[in-house]
């Protein structure tokens, strides 16, 4: 390794000289500033230089070809840049030695480190390795092995970052397969899908959240073989989903910014159960609203959303998905055993803040659905043991996206949230007593509701309501 004059690395960034300082066996660089990291790689080095020239020229006689093919230059006798130049040797690069005084010394590493890659591209494209590309010593026309510059310690860096040391002087490893997402956000690339495999490869929750990943997703991208505290490969990247290029995907429109409409598109229950007529005829709701059943206590609110559940799996082309938050551990069982499995739950033990982690997954998973396309329903039970504003922004992912797909939530509350499109009031005392439905009319409500039922319909409804109100 050659010496590097001050000027050289204060010019440098801090990385480089960390990996210089790694090099360098250097104890506890990453605590020291710069100008003390400095410091430290001179003092390693043996010292500074007695000159910035003699260094500049120790670098240039060591990386430059020789004047003559007959005459090699030596590495023990630096050359001068006041030195004769060849004949043989054009112009340009007679000038370009001229300029290798300078002491900042960036010009000569980019030389150096322009030529290197140009020499690894070569043996990419011819299928060698990087390692056989480098220069060799006879090419040089140097005595000694050519000196490493901080140019290439920071190719080495971007190696690791691409998959370890030594990453690229081997090929990446490319696998495809189906997402799996986890409750966490994060998720497996299932290489069999569906059973699970130790070739399976972690996928992060970042990647997983930029890219719009949804489960059933096949992916493909190079894999990171696993540390020493990982028990499953890394996906480095993903290049491929579905067939199509990862970034055509990512740079797709966000599902914030997809254009709302009033839920037109009712939904058709046919049910027979006294309190899904009810519902469907006297509080109705279609793709994309927002439903809130409320109630105190024992009003029947997780019954009438059991019902709501079983009813709304029966029906094609709707992707039901169940979440739990704040629930008693024996209703997560009764769950379980349901038409509708929950994709996650969370008991009233844990905290209100993991509560509204495990209700944000299961909305955002479903929001890649609707942007795709999917008419998706979330049912969640319940928004009343998370923060209002949690709730408010949860219950606000319901949209029916104009001309696309649609997300409608249906969740329990003890009281309304603001921003209902349905709300199903449901009363205390019928419930109790075995009477059903149990809708209490007066405290429920539709906006525009002869977009969903029609003129007629929304009459019905208003005829309905002033019955109960004159009972």
């Amino acid at each position: 390794m050659s010496i590097l004059d001050r000027d050289a690395l204060a010019a440098s960034p801090l990385a480089d000289l960390h990996a210089l300082a790694s090099e360098l066996s250097i104890d506890g660089y990453r605590r020291l500033r710069k100008a003390e990291l400095i410091d430290a790689i001179l003092t390693r080095q043996g010292g500074e230089p007695a000159s910035e020239e003699l260094a500049s020229s120790e670098e240039l006689a060591s990386t430059e070809e020789p004047a003559s093919s007959e005459e090699p230059a030596s590495s023990e006798e630096p050359a001068s840049s006041e030195e004769p130049v060849s004949s043989e040797e054009p112009a340009a690069e007679t000038a370009a030695a001229g300029e290798e005084d300078r002491p900042s010394g960036r010009r000569r590493r980019g030389r150096r480190g322009g030529r290197g890659r140009g020499a690894r591209e070569e043996s990419e494209e011819d299928g060698a390795s990087t390692a056989a590309a480098a220069p060799s010593d006879e090419d040089d026309g140097a005595e000694g092995p050519a000196p490493e510059g901080i140019e290439e310690l920071e190719e080495e860096v971007e190696r690791a970052v691409r998959g370890g040391r030594g990453g690229a002087d081997r090929e990446e490893e490319i696998v495809e397969g189906e997402v799996e997402l986890l409750p966490n956000g994060s998720g497996f690339l299932r290489v069999k899908p569906p059973e699970p495999s130790e070739d399976d490869v972690y996928v992060s929750a970042a990647q997983v959240k930029r890219c719009e990943l949804v489960p059933g997703d096949r992916i493909s991208g190079p894999r990171r073989a696993p540390r020493r505290s990982e028990r499953f490969a890394s996906l480095v990247r993903i290049d491929t989903i579905n067939g199509r290029p990862a970034e055509e995907v990512a740079d797709s429109t966000r599902f914030d910014d997809l254009p709302a409409a009033f839920p037109t598109q009712r939904f058709r229950l046919g049910s027979e159960d006294p309190t899904i007529k009810a519902i469907e005829w006297l509080t109705p709701f279609g793709h994309g609203s927002r439903v809130s059943i409320v109630g105190p206590a024992r009003a029947g609110k997780t019954e009438a959303l059991r019902r709501l559940a079983a009813t709304l799996s029966g029906l094609e082309d709707v992707q039901v998905t169940l979440v739990l938050a704040g629930v008693r551990p024996e209703e997560i069982s009764d769950w379980a055993q349901g038409p509708v499995a929950p994709a996650a739950s969370a008991s009233f033990a844990v905290s209100a803040d993991s509560q509204a982690q495990t209700l944000e997954h299961a909305v955002d998973q479903a929001r890649r659905l609707a942007a795709r396309g999917a008419n998706v329903v979330v049912l969640i039970d319940t928004l009343s043991g998370i923060q209002p504003h949690a709730a408010r922004k949860l219950l606000a992912s319901a949209k029916n996206i104009a001309d696309g797909g649609s997300l409608t939530v249906i969740a329990t509350a003890s009281e309304p949230l603001g921003g209902e499109t349905t709300v199903i009031a449901l009363d205390p005392l019928l419930a109790s007593t075995g009477r059903f439905p149990a809708v209490d009319l007066l405290a429920s409500g539709t906006i525009r509701p002869e977009l969903l039922v029609g003129d007629a319909g929304a009459e019905a409804i208003a005829r309905a309501r002033t019955e109960a109100l004159e009972r």
